[in-house]
């Protein structure tokens, strides 16, 4: 496997983690050992998943906080305990290094992190892709958190479940099948619980860039994946990507490979609708800069592609991606969805 994107250098990890005085930011409601945001953000992983103090998620998500993931909302604090248990009794060595977090105030004590995560693991019990196989494996997620007044009150989550299913053993589409069947025999499908996803892409505005930095990203993220995609700006040399990593655990290089990737997904659902969420930006190191973009699309799987013959399912895609600005061009690129609970949706159409 390739050695994957970092996006912050260490020593601006290491920085989060041990933040001098001078760096203080004013948190209104957060705890006092805070001394700024992705201090907050990058401690209290620490916490939960490093030191195992699980139950502290009783205090640092909000009792009725909503968490959006492509297989299905999940609500609660104490859902958010049990599911963390879960996955350290499927995974008990796992551990959750943070990349990057790239931030923004949105006002009234309000923050947004986009916090990019890669976890190394071993399969030591059950999990819900099936039973213990063993095997290390390396997964990376991007968690948006909504924070406010030392809470996490909503977050969107994207983990690359494929590159995990795939690095498990598992057939990803058999794995997806077997969970649609499931979603169907408790009267879940899973294209019913994001009906209310796919209209939002339709029927509710998105946000625009409001910076040089944000407003490149944001021109290559719907060169190739808005409504019109223009394949000759996805692979303008002017908008170069040295490298990018996408889900699957594909690490990809320079434009040709990239648009090669993204040409199965967009053969698969054409005429697809693409709404921008959230953007946020972070200085880098000298002029660069880095930039999050959330963004979901919505279509109907009437195409070939990625995710085989067309069934007529309607999808729905929640993603993120980190971009790295120098001037104006994009030199870096981490873009992750859950292309399992794609193939789920896929497959709930299958099922019946």
């Amino acid at each position: 496997m390739p050695a994957p994107i970092t996006m912050v250098a260490t020593t601006d990890i290491q920085t989060m983690m041990n933040p001098g005085p001078e760096r203080r930011m004013f948190l209104p409601g957060f705890d006092a050992e805070f001394v700024d945001f992705p201090h907050y953000i990058i401690r209290i992983t620490e916490r939960i998943w490093h030191d195992r103090e699980v139950e502290l998620c009783l205090k640092w998500y909000a009792p009725d906080c909503l968490i959006h993931t492509l297989a299905g909302p999940i609500r609660g604090a104490q859902t958010v305990v049990d599911n963390t248990w879960a996955t350290l009794s499927a995974f008990p060595d796992r551990r959750l290094d943070g990349d990057n977090v790239i931030w923004s105030d949105d006002g009234d004590g309000t923050f947004l992190s986009s916090h990019l995560i890669t976890s190394k693991m071993t399969n030591r019990g059950d999990s819900d892709f099936g039973p213990a196989t063993g095997r290390r494996v390396l997964v990376r997620t991007i968690a948006d958190c909504l924070c406010r007044e030392n809470q996490v009150v909503e977050e969107w989550l994207v983990r690359d479940n494929l590159a995990l299913a795939v690095q498990l053993g598992y057939d990803p589409d058999e794995v997806a099948l077997r969970h649609a069947r499931r979603d169907r025999d408790t009267g879940h499908p899973l294209i019913d619980v994001l009906a209310p996803y796919r209209i939002q892409v339709s029927e509710t505005p998105g946000v625009e860039p409001e910076s040089k930095a944000s407003a490149v990203a944001a021109r290559l993220l719907r060169s190739y994946w808005g409504e019109e995609v223009d394949a000759a700006a996805a692979r303008n040399e002017s908008d170069f990507r040295l490298n990018a990593w996408y889900p699957g655990g594909e690490f990809l290089y320079g434009p040709d490979q990239i648009a090669a990737w993204q040409d199965g997904v967009r053969r698969a659902i054409p005429g697809h609708q693409l709404r921008i969420e959230h953007i946020a930006e972070t200085p880098y190191l000298g002029e660069a800069r880095d930039v999050a973009i959330r963004w979901s699309m919505a279509g109907e799987h009437s195409g070939g592609g990625r995710y085989g013959a067309p069934t007529g399912a309607p999808l729905y895609i929640l993603a993120v991606s980190h971009f790295r600005v120098i001037g104006d061009r994009v030199r870096e690129e981490v873009t992750i969805w859950d292309d399992l609970a794609v193939r789920r949706q896929v497959a709930t159409a299958k099922a019946g």
